[in-house]
């Protein structure tokens, strides 16, 4: 299906046939990428009086639970509320679902012992765009991020001047391929989230962070029309499916 949309002046055109899923699957195996020190999501039939959910168990339906935790075991879309005091819901945070998106390539710099994507490089990828979100893919980039185990790794992070510039540009949505924005370990800081929604001074309720994506190689660095599906938890983070679209 081709359509035509207006983004901000201009008309842009796009094939809605030709989805671009930058999100990782969740499943109840080894396969699944892992974070925050906690193990696999589980899937299992539910056990009712002797009853089993399972079609191979004779039951005429698979009724099943899922127990996850969306920040943890893979693609995620949050808002301030997984940083305030106060009780904020990522879906209340977004009231549309179509952006102009710029994704961007970078190679963190090695600073001591850690791998920092600083403001100076976003700003240099971003060329002078001001897109509503910034799709961040980190190199050197391999599908083995589809199954990390990402737990006392010490990732890249964002840099709060990285943040800062985000934020000061108005771009409202940040989408990462990695777990968390921030360091693993920084003792609760967590400048770039912080920065990027202007916490606690002037908190951007409208602005979302999401994590734990995957943009393979054949997607090339420019702008695209993201589709942000989320999940509708009330909750400060649910489960997303960001998807890509080219512009003809």
């Amino acid at each position: 299906m081709i359509t035509t949309l207006k983004i901000g002046k201009e008309l842009k055109t796009v094939d809605l046939s030709q989805p671009l899923d930058i999100s990782i699957t969740l499943s109840a195996d080894k396969k699944n990428p892992l974070a925050w020190y906690i193990d696999k999501p589980e899937i299992e039939p539910v056990h009712l009086d002797g009853w089993i959910g399972s079609t191979k168990e004779g039951a005429a339906v698979n009724f099943k639970n899922i127990l996850f935790n969306p920040h943890a075991h893979g693609t995620h879309t949050e808002c301030v509320g997984h940083i305030s005091k106060e009780f904020h819901s990522v879906n209340d945070s977004l009231k549309e679902f179509f952006f102009l998106a710029e994704v961007i390539s970078v190679v963190p710099e090695n600073k001591a012992k850690d791998q920092i994507i600083t403001g100076y490089e976003i700003k240099k990828m971003l060329n002078g765009k001001q897109p509503e979100a910034v799709v961040i893919r980190t190199f050197p980039n391999t599908a083995s991020k589809k199954s990390m185990k990402y737990s006392n790794t010490n990732w890249p992070y964002l840099s709060k001047q990285a943040a800062l510039y985000l934020c000061d540009l108005g771009v409202k949505h940040v989408l990462i391929d990695l777990p968390s924005v921030d360091k693993e370990k920084d003792d609760g800081k967590l400048h770039a989230h912080k920065a990027f929604w202007n916490y606690p001074e002037n908190p951007r309720l409208d602005a979302t962070i999401t994590e734990f994506i995957y943009v393979p190689n054949a997607v090339k660095d420019g702008s695209y029309l993201l589709n942000l599906q989320v999940a509708n938890f009330k909750n400060d983070a649910a489960p997303s499916r960001p998807v890509l679209y080219r512009f003809m």
